[in-house]
């Protein structure tokens, strides 16, 4: 732990899309907490460009993330490398160094039982959404999570093209090693296995759970608690020769006895990704309204109804800080004061354990061969 308010080096592994166009820009935006001091990324072009960009001398560029940390010189690390994390995140940590994981935290309960009690952030920004905290606030002066009768969430996937049109990224590096290529993809491929077996749809599905709706798992454990039931999954394409991706309703009980759904939509050609989360409550509801998560500084809005004079009454709540600033915030906090994350080891288990529940029931309702830790 270092000083509270001290400039912390930090190292970044893996300089795709989300450091691009997010963290990195924030945490040069942040230089009062933060320096830069070591990247690593799999394409020597992609890490000479950003090393460059963000002055990170060339000895401190790495080809492979654990060399990054067997490096040295930084007092803690983000890990923004593609697929499970549980790996590297327990490399870092072993080696003292606290760790902001982007998600999935890690594929398996078995990766995260390695990681228990560390200091480690799992990067839900939404979480620290301003607009997100002042519906928590609103939610306590109603009676907090008992007071909710039905969440409501509602993802309009679009497709990457159209939600990153606007940064006008290079095209992906082919400068990657086929060999490097080859080994991350057999990783995957037995971590999914010892996950949830073998299934192509329940593995399709376990991927967007634990890429995408658990952003909304986060955020109702933050608001009403994990769901204590997984009821209903269905999966569906929008045209037999459709996207190879499905689209996911989830439904069930939640722990004070109210109702929870998730629609998860995926549509490549919708015009721009909106995520819609409803708390209906006795009195009106909460409406949080979130664009896409690469726009910084783009607000969410927070609609709160309630009844006012036999009538009713909106109001509406917008702020331009940025959730994934108050992230990198919070995990300066986490490494300087040892204040606890709202995501760490535990709750991202917990996510993780969600996940695999849909996966379960989705196996009982379609007959689907469940394996790995799911089926237990």
């Amino acid at each position: 732990m270092t000083e509270p308010g001290k400039r912390i080096r930090i190292a970044v592994a893996g300089l795709g899309v989300i450091a691009r166009t997010v963290h990195l820009p924030l945490l040069q935006r942040r230089a009062d907490l933060f320096d830069v001091v070591a990247l690593s990324d799999l394409s020597p072009a992609r890490l000479a460009e950003l090393g460059d960009q963000y002055g990170v001398e060339p000895a401190r560029r790495y080809a492979d993330a654990a060399d990054l940390l067997d490096g040295g010189g930084c007092d803690a690390v983000l890990l923004a490398t593609s697929g499970s994390h549980g790996e590297l995140a327990a490399a870092a940590l072993d080696r003292g160094l606290p760790v902001l994981c982007e998600k999935p935290l890690a594929y398996t309960l078995a990766e995260t039982d390695r990681l228990t009690g560390a200091a480690l952030m799992v990067g839900y920004m939404k979480q620290y959404d301003p607009a997100v905290a002042e519906a928590a606030r609103l939610l306590d002066g109603i009676g907090g999570a008992a007071a909710v009768h039905a969440v409501e969430v509602t993802v309009l996937h679009a497709a990457g093209e159209q939600q990153l049109a606007f940064a006008h990224l290079p095209p992906p590096p082919r400068d990657v090693p086929a060999a490097a290529e080859s080994r991350l993809r057999e990783a995957d491929a037995r971590l999914l296995d010892a996950a949830v077996g073998g299934d192509v749809t329940a593995r399709a599905l376990y991927q967007i759970l634990i890429n995408s709706i658990s952003h909304d798992l986060s955020l109702l454990r933050l608001f009403t608690g994990p769901p204590a039931t997984v009821d209903h999954v269905a999966t569906w394409p929008l045209t037999p020769d459709g996207p190879a991706e499905p689209s996911v309703e989830i439904s069930g009980r939640l722990p004070a006895g109210g109702r929870y759904g998730i629609r998860w939509l995926n549509l490549p050609d919708c015009p721009a990704y909106r995520e819609t989360v409803t708390l209906h409550h006795a009195r009106g509801a909460l409406e949080l309204v979130f664009p896409s998560p690469y726009l910084l500084n783009a607000p969410t809005t927070l609609t709160a109804v309630d009844r006012h004079c036999g009538g009713e009454r909106r109001a509406q709540f917008r702020s331009v800080t940025e959730a994934f600033e108050q992230e990198l915030v919070a995990f300066h906090a986490m490494v300087t004061a040892g204040t606890r994350p709202l995501t760490g080891v535990a709750e991202g288990a917990a996510d993780l354990r969600t996940s695999q529940q849909v996966v379960r029931r989705y196996g009982e309702l379609t007959g689907a061969a469940i394996g790995g830790e799911a089926a237990s």
